[in-house]
Formats: structure tokens, C-alpha cells, sequence
């Protein structure tokens, strides 16, 4: 039996994204640029689920608790012409803790972390960060949640989120999921085909 269809979207761009600090679960607002990133979204997302040839409201909508996620549905939700409101959240798809890295930059870091930071270069997928977690410890909670759903859904929510899917569903080998780019303004489709970007 085919597992449902994910399409999934990482929240738009942030100021902290622009300044590259690490967010993680600190509820750091949309900005300009990422509500049109969000927007944009909603228009990929109407074409997709058009194509499927089911109507908008007979997929699942889920998202992370944190404002940006939910700001980023909400803007898709009224380019696909549904209302903004009616979706659910799950915690399960908070983004990774990053303890007491969030709010740094990686430059800032390096001054009093650099031994830390070391030991992350050398395993991304198992360190824990110091007072967060491990992509290993995420891939659990985000696995949870996906066994649970029952539908084709549409989600919104987070990079390591999307990272640990790519991983859990055989995308990319963990080591592969730790590093590299997942963009925002680009809708992922995973399906039993695999995943495919749209944008």
C-alpha cells in the first residue's frame, strides 16, 4: 500500500536566516522577503495539487507551532483559496533544538565553541548540541509524526525537519541529510517515487 503523499515546505526567510544565526526553536518572525517565499509557495502548491486532480480541501494541513511555520501555511493557504485558520499544528515538527547555540552565528560560535564545533564536523548526524539535540534524537520525534499520518498532507515547518524525512524515508543516507542546502520558497514533494523539488 503506498505511503501517503508529503508536500512539504520550509518556512520562508527570516532575519535571522539573512544573519545566519541558528534559530532553532527561538520563534523568530517571517520578514518580508519570506512572506513572498511563502506566498510563492501557495502558487506551486495550487498547480501540484490541481494537477492531482483532487480538490485543495481534501488533503491534510499540518504544521510546526513556531510563528514562521505557521505565518508560511496561513500564506499558502489563502493562495490555494482555503481558510487560513484551518489547519493543525504538531509539536512533533518543532525544529531541532539548538540549546545554547540559538541566536549565534557559527563565526560567533567558533570564538568560545570551537572544540564543540569541532566535534560536529565530525559526526553532524549524532552531536548533540550542548543543551539541544542531535539530528539522531530529531529523526525520532519527526518519525513518530509521519507514521501517523494517514493522508496526503501538506506541511509546513522546518530545514532539519525536512533533513531527517529526506533521511527516515531513504532519500539521502543520514550522513548526506546533515549537510547541504534545503531551500525556502520551494515546495518538496516525497512519495514512493521519492522526493522532488518544485519551485
Amino acid at each position: 500500500m503506498p505511503r501517503p503523499i508529503l508536500y512539504f515546505v520550509r518556512h520562508g526567510e527570516t532575519d535571522w536566516n539573512v544573519e545566519r544565526r541558528l534559530q532553532g526553536q527561538r520563534d523568530i518572525p517571517l520578514n518580508a522577503l519570506g512572506r513572498v517565499q511563502a506566498s510563492r509557495c501557495g502558487v506551486i502548491l495550487r498547480d501540484l495539487l490541481a494537477r492531482s486532480g483532487r480538490a485543495a480541501a481534501e488533503y491534510d494541513y499540518v504544521s510546526s507551532p513556531l510563528g514562521r511555520a505557521r505565518e508560511t501555511m496561513e500564506l499558502m493557504r489563502a493562495e490555494i483559496g482555503l481558510d487560513c485558520e484551518r489547519y493543525r499544528t504538531d509539536a512533533r515538527l518543532l525544529e531541532m533544538s539548538f540549546g545554547r547555540w540559538e541566536g549565534f552565528t557559527f563565526a560567533e560560535l567558533q570564538a568560545q565553541e570551537s572544540e564543540a564545533l569541532a566535534a560536529r564536523e565530525r559526526d553532524k548526524w549524532g552531536f548533540v548540541l550542548p543543551g539541544g539535540e542531535s539530528y539522531a534524537q530529531l529523526v525520532v520525534r519527526v518519525r513518530a509524526w509521519y507514521e501517523s499520518i494517514e493522508h496526503d498532507t501538506v506541511v509546513s515547518a522546518h530545514g532539519g525537519v525536512c533533513r531527517v524525512l529526506m533521511a527516515h524515508l531513504g532519500v539521502v543516507r543520514p550522513e548526506a541529510a546533515s549537510v547541504g542546502d534545503i531551500g525556502q520558497g520551494i515546495v518538496y514533494v516525497f512519495s514512493d517515487l521519492g522526493m522532488a523539488r518544485h519551485e
